[in-house]
């Protein structure tokens, strides 16, 4: 999982700035993420 979050962070965030669609792309991280945590939380 460690590895997921380091290639999202390092290599797709520059790469939506480029592109103008960083929002985007962090909205959709910070989902992400409260999403696995909820699921783990609830279903653990």
């Amino acid at each position: 999982a460690g590895i997921m979050v380091y290639i999202s962070l390092d290599e797709l965030l520059p790469t939506a700035e480029e592109y103008g669609e960083h929002h985007i792309a962090m909205g959709g991280l910070i989902g992400g993420m409260l999403v696995m945590s909820l699921s783990l939380v609830l279903f653990v």
